[in-house]
C-alpha cells in the first residue's frame, strides 16, 4: 500500500488506488453517467458542454476521460485549452 492524495477531494489515504474510499462511490456513479450519457449521445460535444450536460466537473471529465474504459469516446470530446492532461 502507498501513502496517496486523493485525485478527488485531495485528501491523503492509503491504498494503491488513486481515488479515497469516500471518493470511490461517487467516481463509480459519475463514471456511469458519463458512461450513459456518451453512449446515448452520439454527436461530438465540447467538455464544457460535456460538463453542464451532466454535472460532472471538468477536471473529473478529463480524469475520466483519460481511462482506458473510454478510450472509443475520445473522438466524440472536444477538449479545448483550459484542459490539459487528456489526449482527445
Amino acid at each position: 500500500m502507498n501513502f496517496n492524495k486523493c485525485s478527488r477531494c485531495g485528501c491523503f489515504f492509503m491504498s494503491d488506488t488513486s481515488v479515497c474510499p469516500n471518493c470511490q462511490p461517487k467516481d463509480q456513479h459519475e463514471m456511469g453517467q458519463l458512461k450513459n450519457f456518451l453512449e446515448e449521445n452520439t454527436s461530438q460535444i465540447n467538455i464544457d458542454n460535456l460538463s453542464a450536460s451532466t454535472g460532472i466537473t471538468v477536471k473529473n471529465l478529463n480524469r475520466f476521460l483519460s481511462q482506458e474504459q473510454f478510450a472509443n469516446f475520445s473522438g466524440q470530446v472536444q477538449g479545448n485549452s483550459e484542459n490539459i492532461g487528456i489526449q482527445l
